[in-house]
Formats: structure tokens, C-alpha cells, sequence
């Protein structure tokens, strides 16, 4: 390899304006020679400049021009420093500056520096960050937490005391329950804010709007992020906003390999090609399977044809879930393979823990995914292997396949992603992001305020909605409820015919407090009824479902397997047990809460089912306890942990605030010191334990 040779291709393409190709070829070069561990030389660290990529200067062999520019760019991020990029500088300029911005920039950009730097740089007094999930509401608080807790009160639940300085982190759902309690915003970060339109997330972007447009009422500035998104159609929520789009500065390369040309319709050849790429587990691999059964199909082939490792950590894993989901479950076998599975069904807590496995050196060669892997963490990986190009039952669009491939490659780590097609990639497509007022969330927009950009139906929808509303609720509850966002649900004409239904026959609600009984065998009746409310259904058996809660109502005194043991008469198994959990402790626990507050004023005030609504949202478990389990400690060490005496997480008075400022004072060595432990739970609790210990500052 000529390096002489290869920086005057780069030179020349830079002096033709073919900016994208020469930094292509330079993360090229940058890349053989990391393998080489060979020095730059001063040409090289130049064309680096250049291309404006300065965190990639090599410093021992730079100029002191290249120095100053190392050193220029380099931003305080919180307990450390870190030299950003050109356009990450140019993006923390804009938000020093006070502008209101939508960037789209590739998923290996590092927007999270920026947060980080504007953070350190300002110290704004509350700042709100919404993110997708709850998986990555983890993920961001784990690094907000590191390096800034000790100047702010992070707020990840709905119940949290607010201090003098707040970063609130949490899905837009969560958002509403501080609404009323903060009087101004200094922040509002909307990330992978693509999600508003419906075209990308049908279910959710109703609540997504409602909360944008609740929360820029506050903001004094707004900073949104996505990927992959060309342009921005004219909209109310992003008005204002300067869009800056950098979807051509990439820091990684991605080198595809078209291998269903080969491949074509042969099942049996794609397993074949599959495993010439994991089975030699000399790179990390993400599996991108597309949908459940498919996930099953590739497990199904890896435990075949890959032998069991020998490796501590899986080893002990195995064991830790066989003893706690079941011996017979797929994942116990496949992780001695060295291959995890994530999805959006199972334990936030077990979800989190395989992405730790996954990136540590001596954990999983493979992850099988759906999509919950572009939605959840910012993983990435050397190998991306599209093994199925659906996206559920639906053909994978350009958008979504670019988000995927994009977690090919990462900063310092690989400069090349190699991205494997098992099957044709989607028609490539310029995405121009379509936002539009949901008739949905109607109910919740002023007719005034928002006249410009409502139509003459809208508007009358709007007013028609309030009026009826307060000939029901009466005006002073009506104004309320509004005020107060006690409705949770964003469809407003669902909304409607619910209290329309409670005025029309409130004697069909009699029974309805007889969900606060201890005797879940009190609870028929009523879960049938709030089941057949749902619009959007709830694909099983009601039948099941109520099954599924009264023993679900056990699940604080009982392990999994035993649930699993009572539950299996109604044919639920523990992939639906996942499924079923999360129903209940978000769809239903919101329904019943919009529910319980109407039949208060409706039907009758002086009954009130916040105390099941409570049980049935924390999937039954201790408050603390289930909250523990989004910072990372599972319910089965929660169990052990309280039965022994140490902190009593049972306690209903302890919220999560209180039981993390205990596992502090008691540190890791003193939990991990209990007899009940097993080695993999000790383990677990250092990894719960990294996420709430501050970052020591960097010298």
C-alpha cells in the first residue's frame, strides 16, 4: 500500500469538489492503517483536517497546526473532555446561539457529544430529553447520570421529587406528569423525532405530537434528531426551526456485500452464507431478522450448526436464565453459542444486559434483532447482516433499512462497517419527513392558537369536542382535565364516546371499585369491560388476558417459572408472557387511568381505582422494584436483596430515588456480599451499579 499515493487520489478529489468520495477513501486508509498500527504522516493528519473529521488526528505525529485544531474543537462533554467533529461544532454553535434546530445527520454522527457539550457549556436549569423507548431512556440516563448528577436531579419516572436543576429523560408518554410542575423549559431535545409522523410509528405519534406541542409551549429552545431524513414537509410542529441536514458526512465507511445475487430464493444457501459470516466469530455481528418467526429460524439454525463456547460469562448467564425464565427457553441454549436476542417484547432489565454481554470483549459474537435494535440502543457492530429485508409482515423500507445499516461501523472503534445483504435492499428513496395534525389529537389544540393550519372541518371538530365535552364534565372539570393533561389517551373522539357511554349508562359501571379487591377472582367483570374499550385491540383471547392479570397479580411472591407453571393451561407461554406484561403495564394501566377519571366525575366521585391502576402499570411488583428494573437490576435480585434484610424494596413508601441513594451508601462489595447471590447476579449488580456511580474527572 502506497499511503503516498493514496492521499493524492484524496487530495485530487477534494480539489474537484468530490468532498463525499475523498472522505470515503480517507476512512479507507485510516482503516488499514489501524490494523497496521502504523504512524500518520503530516500529509495524511492534513487531508484529516480537511475533511473536517479532527477527532481522527493523530496527535503524536501532527503539526502544530494540527494540534491548535485538535485543541480548538476540543469541548468540555461533563467530567471529561472530547474534540468534536466539524459539523458536531457547527450544530453546538447554532445551540449556543439560541437557534431552534432539526438536524438529520447518519447514525454514526455522535449527537450525543453535542447534548453533553451544551449541557457542560450552559447548565441550563431543566432540560427535557425525550427519547423512543425505554431502553434508550436507560442508556441516556447511564450517561447524563455519569457525569452530571452531581449538579442535577435526573427524572426518569413519572413520581419524582424535582430539585433546582432537573434533566427529565423519558418516552413522550411520561412527559405529561410534569407539565404543570415546571414553569419553563431551557431544552426540549426530541430525539429520533421522525417518530411524529404516522407514517413512521402510526400507534404512538399521536402522543408524540401532543407532547411536542405541550412542551414548545415552555421551551425557550428546541433541538430535534433524526436520521436519514432529506427534508421536512411544512408543519406546526417544527415551525421555527432551522433544519440542518448532514446526511453526507459520514465517520465511517460501509462496505455492502450484494450477496442475494448469489443467493436468490435458495434458503438453505442464505443459512450457509449466514454462518460464513458469524461462524468464525472473529468480528461482532448484528443479525437483522425482521420479525419474531424469523428470529426463531435463525436461532434455530445457529444452535445446529455452532458449537457451545466455553466462556465464564455465558456460561454463568445460561444458568442465571435457566434458573430464572425456564431451562427449555430458546435464549438459555443459544447465549452458550455466544449469540443474544433482542426484541421490544422482553424484560427491559435482560434487554439491556445483552447489549452489556454483546460489547464486551469476552460476551456474544451476535445479536438476532428486529427492529427494536434501531429503536432501543446506540449499539453498533463491524458486521450487519440483513438476513430478511421485512420489516414484520410489511416490505423494509429505504428509510428504516438506512437506520439499520447504519449501525454498522463506530467512531474509534471500526472505520469500516461491512454490511451483508441475504436479501435485496428496499428502492432507494429521498425520505421528506410528513408531519400533519391527527384528527386524533384534536381535542387537545386551541382553535385559535392553531387557526393557520387547521381547516374549516378541524376547526369545527374541535369546537364540536370541547362543547359536548363540557356539556358532560361540566365546565370547571372540563377545564381541569385539560389543563391538568390528566387524559392520557390522544384520541379524543375515543375520548368523547367514552363519557358519552358513562353519562348514557352509568349503571353498566356498578362494580367498578371492586378492582381495588385483594381477591382477583372480584376482578372479571370490570377487565372484560375496559378490554372491549380498547380501539386498537389487543391480539389474544380476552380470555387469556384475564387470565394472564390475576396471576400476573402474583408476581411479586412468585418466580417467572412458577407463573409459567399456572399460566400454561391458558396456553401462554414465556415469549407471550413478555408480550402480555407489557400490554398490561403500559396499553391497559393508561386506558384504565383515562377511565377511572371520567367515572369519577361522570358516574361517581367517591370511587377511585388508582390503587389497582398502581399494581396493574408495575406489573404487580413493589413500585421501587419494577422502577429498579429500567436502571438495570432485575426483579429476582430485587427479591433476594428485600427477603434479605438489606434495603426493604418492598416498602410501598420507597420510591427509587431513595433506594438507589441506598444502594450507594451500601456500594457494590456490601450487596454483592449477600449469600444468595449467584455469581451471575453479582455480576449484574456491577453493571447495575456503573449506572448510577459518577464518572471520576478525567486529569
Amino acid at each position: 500500500m502506497d499511503v503516498f499515493e493514496i492521499c493524492q487520489e484524496i487530495n485530487n478529489l477534494n480539489i474537484s469538489g468530490r468532498l463525499s468520495e475523498a472522505r470515503d477513501k480517507l476512512i479507507l486508509l485510516l482503516d488499514e492503517l489501524s490494523q497496521e498500527d502504523a504512524p500518520y504522516p503530516d500529509f495524511l493528519n492534513h487531508l484529516i483536517r480537511e475533511a473536517g473529521l479532527y477527532p481522527y488526528l493523530q496527535l503524536e505525529t501532527a503539526s502544530w497546526q494540527e494540534k491548535f485544531v485538535n485543541e480548538a474543537f476540543k469541548v468540555d462533554i461533563g467530567r471529561a473532555s472530547a474534540t468534536l467533529h466539524r459539523e458536531q461544532s457547527y450544530v453546538l454553535s447554532r445551540l449556543l446561539e439560541g437557534a431552534d434546530i432539526a438536524v438529520s445527520a447518519p447514525t454514526s454522527f455522535g449527537k450525543s457529544f453535542i447534548i453533553d457539550a451544551f449541557i457542560a457549556a450552559k447548565l441550563p436549569q431543566n432540560v427535557f430529553i425525550i427519547v423512543p423507548t425505554i431502553a434508550l431512556m436507560d442508556e441516556t440516563r447511564r450517561r447524563i447520570f455519569k457525569k452530571f448528577s452531581d449538579k442535577y436531579n435526573i427524572v426518569t419516572t413519572t413520581d419524582m421529587a424535582l430539585g433546582k436543576f432537573n434533566i427529565f429523560i423519558f418516552p413522550q408518554e411520561r412527559a405529561f406528569s410534569y407539565l404543570d410542575k415546571v414553569s419553563s423549559i431551557d431544552l426540549l431535545i426530541v430525539d429520533e423525532f421522525y417518530k411524529a409522523s404516522a407514517s413512521h410509528d402510526k400507534e404512538r405519534s399521536p402522543s408524540l405530537l401532543k407532547a411536542i406541542l405541550k412542551l414548545s409551549r415552555k421551551a425557550k429552545q428546541r433541538y430535534f434528531l433524526a436520521p436519514n431524513v432529506k427534508s421536512i414537509g411544512k408543519n406546526v410542529f417544527t415551525q421555527g426551526m432551522e433544519f440542518i441536514e448532514l446526511l453526507d458526512f459520514n465517520t465511517v465507511y460501509l462496505r455492502k456485500y450484494d450477496w442475494y445475487k448469489e443467493i436468490g430464493d435458495d434458503e438453505e444457501l442464505k443459512g450457509q452464507k449466514l454462518l460464513e459470516i458469524i461462524a468464525p466469530r472473529d468480528a461482532k455481528s448484528l443479525i437483522y431478522a425482521g420479525s419474531y418467526p424469523q428470529i426463531d429460524k435463525v436461532a434455530n439454525l445457529i444452535m445446529t450448526s455452532m458449537g457451545v463456547l466455553d466462556k465464564p460469562v455465558l456460561n454463568h448467564f445460561s444458568r442465571w436464565l435457566a434458573e430464572n425464565y425456564g431451562p427449555n427457553w430458546q435464549l438459555t441454549h443459544l447465549v452458550r453459542r455466544g449469540v443474544g436476542i433482542h426484541n421490544g417484547r422482553m424484560h427491559r432489565s435482560l434487554s439491556q444486559l445483552q447489549i452489556k454481554i454483546f460489547e464486551s470483549p469476552h460476551g456474544f459474537d451476535s445479536i438476532i434483532s428486529t427492529s427494536s435494535i434501531i429503536e432501543g440502543v446506540n449499539t453498533s457492530a463491524e458486521n450487519v447482516v440483513i438476513w430478511r429485508n421485512r420489516l414484520g409482515n410489511n416490505r423494509l423500507n429505504d428509510f428504516t433499512y438506512r437506520n439499520i445499516i447504519g449501525r454498522g461501523g463506530r467512531m474509534f472503534r471500526h472505520f469500516v462497517g461491512n454490511i451483508y445483504l441475504l436479501e435485496s435492499p428496499p428502492k432507494e428513496e429521498s425520505t421528506q419527513l410528513e408531519i400533519q395534525f391527527p384528527d386524533a389529537i384534536l381535542g387537545d389544540l386551541d382553535e385559535v392558537e392553531h387557526r393557520d393550519h387547521l381547516d374549516d372541518r378541524q376547526v369545527e371538530h374541535i369546537i364540536a369536542f370541547k362543547v359536548e365535552m363540557s356539556e358532560i364534565l361540566g365546565d370547571e372539570e372540563f377545564e381541569r382535565i385539560s389543563k391538568g393533561n390528566l387524559i392520557q389517551n390522544s384520541n379524543s373522539d375515543f375520548i368523547l364516546e367514552l363519557a358519552r357511554s358513562m353519562k348514557r349508562s352509568p349503571s353498566d359501571w356498578n362494580g367498578f371499585g371492586f378492582l381495588n379487591s385483594d381477591d382477583p377472582n372480584n376482578w372479571d367483570r370490570m377487565l372484560y369491560k375496559i378490554i372491549n374499550l380498547s380501539p386498537s385491540g389487543w391480539d389474544i383471547q380476552f380470555s387469556k388476558l384475564v387470565s394472564f392479570i390475576k396471576v400476573l397479580s402474583d408476581n411479586w411472591r412468585s418466580g417467572i417459572p412458577i407463573l409459567l407453571g399456572r399460566l400454561d393451561q391458558a396456553g401462554i407461554g414465556l415469549e407471550q408472557f413478555f408480550q402480555l406484561e407489557r400490554n398490561v403495564t403500559f396499553k391497559m394501566s393508561a386506558l384504565l387511568r383515562d377511565v377511572n377519571e371520567l367515572h369519577r366525575i361522570i358516574v361517581n366521585a367517591s370511587v377511585d381505582v388508582s390503587p389497582f391502576i398502581f399494581k396493574l402499570s408495575h406489573a404487580f411488583l413493589p413500585g421501587a422494584v419494577y422502577q429498579l428494573e429500567e436502571y438495570g437490576l432485575p426483579r429476582m435480585i430485587s427479591r433476594k436483596i428485600d427477603r434479605e434484610g438489606l434495603i426493604k424494596l418492598s416498602d410501598p413508601s420507597l420510591d427509587v430515588r431513595n433506594a438507589v441513594a441506598q444502594f450507594q451508601d451500601i456500594g457494590v462489595e456490601g450487596v454483592n456480599s449477600l449469600k444468595s447471590l449467584t455469581a451471575f447476579d453479582r455480576y449484574i449488580v456491577k453493571y447495575f451499579f456503573e449506572g448510577i456511580t459518577q464518572d471520576s474527572i478525567a486529569a
